[in-house]
């Protein structure tokens, strides 16, 4: 066998280093010729390569945020995103609970919907770097985990696809105080087919009423809209979540009932149908005047003297298990039932503790076309029908009426 002789190690060595500076440059044209989408700063980086004698220095692309903790980002402020070193051309930002929209405005994109607490959001933007490539970077962030308590939900009234009286509100009721009523009411919005002009009314930090400025038409269509999710509604609360429903208006039932004269008239789209002999409250128990709306109706309902402050040891106690036909006019407790134990006085006299009473078959009868949201004017007694007492809202001219709203 035929020995190779030792060769010089400085050729090696020059070979070596020759071939690992055309490495470098191998790097360096690569990193200058990519397909132009990137991840991460560090692609940037490599634009600067050792040996790549050709290559352009370009700054890296980096995203600036609004937000300095990414694990507890507010929800109560918009998100803004700006990339340093690079034109920001598009921002999508997701997560499970839907896309969160936004726009680009010189240079920055800003969010114009709200945020949903304790959620995983995902910035994705697309920026153009000084060398005219197309850089894409992310970056995620967790918003600020809320308790119910921090969190006001809004209930409604009437109920999804509810077919209502001509004086049916939309009553309001959140579970914890709203504060900033005025911000809440610009985010609160009624529109009717065919359109009739009203109002919010806030009764109190828990509870707003929008009514028209009369009686809604008959047939009318009406959709609620409450864009509350994620509002401030002050002291550290927010809108639990948005809310819409629509119902519908049916015939106007308008009751006209006279104190003095014992009689209802019972009106639908202005057509007298009936005129039927009641018995309203008697002395010390006297029946409000004013203008009511049925709340609720019971086929069968016990009532109790002790409900509405009456001592089960006073003369005037009740406890009556089957009032049939009831319908709930205020919440101190009146109502229209029937009243077969009084059809004497009925048309003559008032001997009742406050209710409308009348005959089975009359009782059963007015039951029955009735609904919630119906009208009932009550007249001949000097007891006022208050604000508060029910759905009193009729009871305010409308004047009045717009002065309950928080951005009058």
């Amino acid at each position: 066998m035929r020995t190779r002789a030792p060769r010089s190690t400085r050729p090696a060595h020059r070979r070596t280093a020759a071939a690992a500076a055309l490495l470098m440059l191998s790097a360096g044209l690569a990193a200058c010729t990519s397909s132009g989408t990137t991840s991460g700063d560090a692609q940037d980086a490599a634009q600067d390569a050792p040996g790549a004698s050709q290559a352009v220095e370009v700054d890296p692309v980096r995203l600036t945020t609004s937000f300095t903790d990414p694990q507890a980002v507010p929800i109560d402020a918009p998100v803004t995103v700006t990339a340093d070193g690079g034109d920001l051309s598009d921002v999508r930002v997701t997560s499970p609970a839907g896309p969160v929209e936004g726009r680009v405005e010189g240079g920055t994109w800003t969010s114009t919907s709200l945020l949903e607490p304790g959620t995983d959001y995902r910035i994705t933007a697309a920026a153009t770097r000084s060398d005219g490539q197309a850089v894409e970077r992310t970056r995620a962030f967790h918003t600020v985990d809320l308790t119910l308590d921090e969190q006001t939900f809004a209930s409604i009234a009437p109920l999804q696809g509810e077919t209502v009286g001509v004086g049916m509100p939309v009553v309001v009721t959140f579970d914890v105080p709203v504060t900033d009523r005025a911000l809440f009411e610009k985010h609160m919005h009624v529109t009717s087919t065919p359109a009739q002009t009203g109002s919010w009314y806030w009764l109190s930090d828990q509870e707003a009423h929008f009514r028209p400025a009369r009686y809604w038409k008959a047939g009318t269509d009406v959709s609620v809209d409450l864009e509350l999710n994620s509002l401030p509604a002050g002291n550290g609360i927010y809108g639990q979540e948005d809310r819409q429903l629509s119902f519908h208006v049916g015939d106007a039932h308008v009751y006209k009932v006279n104190a003095q004269t014992h009689q209802m008239q019972v009106f639908s789209n202005g057509e007298l149908l009936r005129t039927l002999p009641i018995t309203t409250g008697k002395p010390g128990f006297t029946t409000r005047s004013g203008v009511k709306v049925i709340m609720e109706k019971f086929e069968s309902r016990r009532m109790n003297s002790e409900t509405v402050g009456i001592n089960r040891n006073s003369p005037e106690a009740y406890d009556i298990d089957d009032v049939r036909w009831a319908m709930r006019v205020t919440y101190s407790g009146e109502f229209i039932h029937a009243a077969p134990w009084s059809v004497g006085s009925q048309g003559y006299a008032n001997v009742s503790h406050g209710c409308t009473g009348m005959s089975t078959a009359d009782a059963g009868w007015l039951f029955a076309m009735s609904r919630r949201g119906d009208v009932v004017e009550y007249t001949g007694t000097d007891r006022p029908m208050t604000l508060e007492n029910g759905y009193g809202d009729w009871n305010l001219p409308p004047a009045a009426w717009k002065q309950g709203s928080a951005l009058s």
